[in-house]
This record gives C-alpha cells, structure tokens and sequence, in this order.
C-alpha cells in the first residue's frame, strides 16, 4: 500500500533528495545531481509518494506554480515535472491523486481565473495522462487548437527561452538532454497501432528517445475540474487494480523534465 503527501522544496530532507535523484538515474541517461538540483529549486513542491508498510520513498513528482500573460489575460499553470514511481508500483493511482487533488486546491484559490496544466514529455503515458483525462488539451490528435498552442508557446519561451522549435513544436535541449533509458517505455508497432494518442505522440516528437520533449497544456481550470477530474479521481479511490503489470503500466509513471 501506498500513500502520497505534498511537501515543499525548502521542507525536504537532504536524504530524500539523494533518495529522489538516485530514482531518477534509474530511469534516465544523463541525469547529474547537480542538474537535478538545478531543476529541483526552481519548483515550489514535490509529491512524495511511499511505501506504507517502511515509509520508504518509491515515487515522486516536483510542481512548479507560475502566473503569466495569455490574451490579454492573467493566467495559472501548474507545471508538473521530474515524475517517477519505481516498476513494481505502477498501476498505483495514488501519486495521480495527490496531484488531482492539488489541482482542485490550486483551482479554487481562483475559481474565475483560468488555469492550466503545463507539462512537456518524452514519453508516451505522460502524454496519454493528459489526453485522456482532460477533453481541452494540447497538442490534440483529433483537433487543432490554436489558441492553445500560443499558449504553449508563451510558457516554452518563459521557462526554456531559445529551445522551443517553433516549427515542429518540439523542445530539444542538445545531446546531454536526459532520456528514457531504451526498456523504460519503448514505443513498439503494435502499440501504435492499438492506441492512435500513441501514434500521435511518435509522429510529434519523433525525437523522444533522444530527449525531445513534446510541450503539451490542458485547460484544468475549476470548471473543466469537475467535468473531467473528479470522475477519474472517483474512479481513483473507488477502482483498486488486481494486478499489477508493467508493460501495462498506467499513463504518467515515467516523465522527465529536468533541465
């Protein structure tokens, strides 16, 4: 069993920090502490997710809180980063809860104002998170949405100024880019033929293997809360999965961006 609390950058132990980052080298190539630390300042929280029977940490995911101009208007996002929960946990919905909830927090501190959910992915079931949960989204398989994507383009050019591609919206970060290591989360044939999201991720961001982030908003504001999070926060607390498996592992376990 598991349980997830949020804590803040300036409350966390120096030992969960190393057990934090030793996780992350798991997972990724190219992943030194000091750009972890780097990454880890910059956000104002982090989700702990651990283990309850020794309180061991076994999944994290750090938050950052930023308001900036769109459409002549001021706006929220919430800018999800580093997410990892170790192999043997996936299928467990208790880090994606905590975020959930944490969003509905964040939404009714504001409940007139506009929020999003800012994020960029190398891999697929973070993307998949997104789309399958929030209807407004971007970038979408099904339609464009352009007013979206100059939103995307507001928050790439704030928080990674010069690395967006503006052409194929992608972010690249050079050849130390962190990656997914190759048994992670592959994006196999038949996957792509069983999911068209995933098609679509491979399509956008060919480059994901190599570190490429795909920058993706979803509208999370309070109303689009209650149309689409409550129900999966339901179905989170309601739907106990009989097994776990890795290959079937839930979207969102594995996600970088630590830059």
């Amino acid at each position: 069993m598991l349980y997830t609390r949020y804590v803040k950058v300036k409350d966390l132990r120096i030992h969960e920090i190393l057990h934090m980052h030793g996780m992350f080298e798991r997972y990724y190539d190219h992943g030194p502490l000091d750009t972890f630390m780097r990454d880890l300042t910059k956000k104002d929280g982090v989700f702990l997710t651990h283990r309850k029977s020794d309180q061991t940490i076994v999944g994290f995911s750090t938050l950052g809180i930023y308001y900036f101009d769109h459409e002549g208007k001021r706006v929220k996002g919430l800018f999800r980063g580093d997410t990892i929960l170790e192999k043997e946990y996936w299928g467990s919905r208790s880090l994606q809860t905590a975020f959930a909830r944490k969003m509905f927090i964040e939404a009714i501190k504001r409940p007139f104002s506009q929020q999003y959910w800012l994020l960029i992915s190398k891999g697929y079931k973070t993307y998949l998170l997104l789309a399958n949960n929030f209807p407004v989204h971007y970038p979408d398989h099904q339609q464009e949405r352009p007013s979206l994507k100059k939103l995307v383009v507001n928050y790439c050019e704030l928080l990674y100024p010069g690395h967006l591609d503006h052409e194929r919206m992608v972010l690249t970060f050079g050849d130390e880019a962190n990656a997914l290591k190759g048994e992670v989360a592959p994006i196999t044939d038949s996957l792509r033929q069983s999911e068209p999201a995933i098609d679509f991720f491979a399509q956008r961001n060919p480059g994901w293997a190599d570190g490429h982030e795909l920058p993706c908003v979803a509208q999370a504001d309070l109303w689009s809360f209650m149309k689409a999070v409550v129900p999966f926060l339901w179905k989170a607390i309601k739907v106990k999965p009989a097994k776990v498996k890795a290959e079937a592992a839930p979207q969102g376990q594995i996600a970088s961006n630590n830059r």
